[in-house]
């Protein structure tokens, strides 16, 4: 029986999946093995604590995987590879594959076919592959740079709105949501602490601007149209690059959506669809969220 492991491996969390040619054996979810994040004998530890569950689970030896995919931002830093090739080829049976986490999440939506995927959790990215197997992206430079619809980008952009919302002597539920989960007084203290340096977690706004929108608060509404539609610009360029590989053809890619801000904020998700579709009647949407999990797992099956 032929083994395969896949891993998504991310900043804060590393997740395993081992399977047979049919069937999903085992998943397992730990901590983050990215030498980037974490210390190499802590990212030993976590790597040992998850295989070790994953055989316990599965009743199976990892080193009688034939063959592992690795997706992993920064697969050009040699801190990430290297590491990641050592503890596998002493741990793990089997060939690897080491591929970034784009290329995972667009398998995972399109099995090594062409599309495009909206990617928005704690940062964000648009990725699309042509039919001849090119990757393109859009965004994904940084918190300082981009990433449109984030949880972080969210955060910011309701403080900043909440700031405006002061200036202009219009009410909003975000301001005195923000100071409770704070903890602070006024809005006074709120400008002292959203400039301090380092900077408080933005991304633990998104959820009250979520709440304050569906209240009805236009200042959160404001906030979350705007990303949805800078995550659409993005998604167009990337759309318009792979339709440009069939001029002859009136071909549009089919799009999907993964991660936690659009898994959880549909509003945001259905207005993309709902601006895209606007010039792009025919265009057709991936039902329900990509697991780049299984992006994985696919490749290191068909190799």
């Amino acid at each position: 029986m032929a083994l395969y492991l896949g891993v998504d491996l991310g900043g804060t969390k590393t997740e395993y999946v081992l399977a047979d040619d049919a069937h999903e054996l085992a998943r397992v979810r730990g901590g983050t093995i990215k030498r980037m994040r974490t210390d190499a004998h802590t990212a030993e530890e976590n790597f040992t604590k998850a295989i070790l569950e994953l055989e316990a689970k599965s009743g199976l030896s990892v080193r009688e995987v034939t063959r592992s995919c690795v997706g992993a931002a920064g697969v050009t830093v040699a801190l990430v590879t290297d590491w990641i090739r050592k503890i596998f080829s002493e741990r793990v049976g089997g060939s690897l594959i080491l591929v970034g986490d784009v290329e995972i999440a667009l398998d995972g939506a399109f099995f090594g076919g062409p599309g495009v995927l909206v990617m928005a959790g704690t940062g964000s990215n648009v990725a699309g592959r042509t039919p001849t197997g090119k990757l393109t992206t859009a965004g994904g430079w940084g918190p300082a740079l981009s990433d449109q619809g984030s949880g972080s980008r969210i955060g910011q952009q309701a403080l900043r709105d909440t700031a405006l919302a002061v200036d202009e002597e219009r009410k909003t539920m975000l301001l005195p949501a923000i100071l409770k989960l704070w903890k602070l007084n006024e809005f006074n203290d709120l400008v002292a602490y959203a400039n301090q340096i380092p900077a408080p977690d933005f991304t633990r706004l998104a959820p009250i601007v979520v709440a304050c929108a569906e209240a009805g608060d236009d200042v959160a509404r404001g906030v979350l149209h705007r990303e949805a539609e800078e995550l659409a610009h993005l998604a167009r360029i990337i759309i318009d690059r792979l339709r440009r590989e069939n001029p002859e053809t009136d071909w549009v890619p089919d799009l999907a959506f993964t991660g936690s801000i659009l898994e959880h904020v549909t509003s945001i998700r259905d207005e993309i669809v709902e601006i895209l579709r606007r010039d792009l009647p025919d265009l057709k949407v991936v039902p329900g969220m990509v697991d780049p999990i299984l992006g994985a797992l696919w490749r290191a099956r068909h190799g």
